[in-house]
């Protein structure tokens, strides 16, 4: 297991370091009520008393019940300023638009959340001279299971080298609530959903995998199919170089 201890110290130094060095004033992050959120805006309250969390709802009806709860529950206990909007009309206002343009798959229906929420995160930020926090763990990274310039954008992120395993072992050194513990993790995209259904593989396994090496065939082949085809996520975004234009023209 991991110091934790010196964890804490490390990542708040990390945090006050960011923010001195963009001359920003104050921290927000988006507060889904999950462990990474959690333990993200445990880890900025430390660091700079003026850190915000935004609860923002949207569509599902549990980002509007056991999600704005924990969440409410987190900020209680850890002095965290909370602030509550409802993107369920932004999103109903985006379809309406998008219907006009193009037949929407599931899959962009559901990213359209994590995307409203990045929006307004940077219009608060850019509002009061705030950092945007993410909330992105390593295991997450690794499978791609993350909403491309959604849940996966942010000034900084101090828990991206953590794994859930990790994560859930950091919020019982800090005390967290058991409900935020004991929950299923889920993006909350719609009701019912939860990160390990949907990927068909546990987090526990995913980090047996990257924290040790050891996993089944099965298993393999699920990680790698993930890791493949999300491996766009990942990248810096594709530019064009000088150097570009030698290749072979088609």
């Amino acid at each position: 297991m991991r110091n934790y201890k010196q964890e804490t110290e490390n990542r708040v130094h990390f945090i006050r370091h960011a923010l001195k060095a963009s001359g920003a004033q104050g921290i927000v992050y988006g507060n889904s009520g999950g462990k990474d959120s959690a333990l993200v805006g445990i880890l900025c309250k430390k660091a700079c008393e003026n850190t915000v969390g935004l609860i923002l709802p949207c569509f599902s009806q549990r980002n509007f019940t056991q999600d704005r709860q924990d969440g409410e529950a987190v900020a209680r206990q850890y002095g965290i300023e909370t602030r509550v909007m409802d993107l369920t009309p932004v999103r109903d206002a985006a379809l309406s638009q998008l219907a006009g343009v193009t037949a929407l798959t599931a899959a962009a229906t559901a990213n359209l959340a994590p995307r409203l929420r990045m929006a307004s995160l940077y219009a608060v930020a850019a509002s009061e001279n705030r950092l945007v926090a993410g909330t992105g763990n390593a295991s997450e990274a690794y499978m791609g299971y993350f909403t491309k310039w959604g849940d996966g954008a942010c000034d900084f992120n101090p828990i991206a080298d953590l794994t859930v395993t990790e994560i859930y072992e950091f919020l019982e050194y800090l005390g967290a609530p058991a409900a935020i513990l004991e929950k299923a993790p889920s993006a909350g995209l719609f009701d019912g959903q939860t990160d390990e259904a949907e990927m068909g593989i546990t987090y526990r396994e995913i980090d047996e995998y990257l924290l040790n090496g050891t996993t089944t065939e099965r298993n393999r082949a699920i990680l790698q199919k993930f890791h493949a085809r999300s491996e766009h996520k990942r990248r810096p975004i594709l530019c064009y170089r000088e150097e570009d234009g030698a290749f072979p023209q088609s």
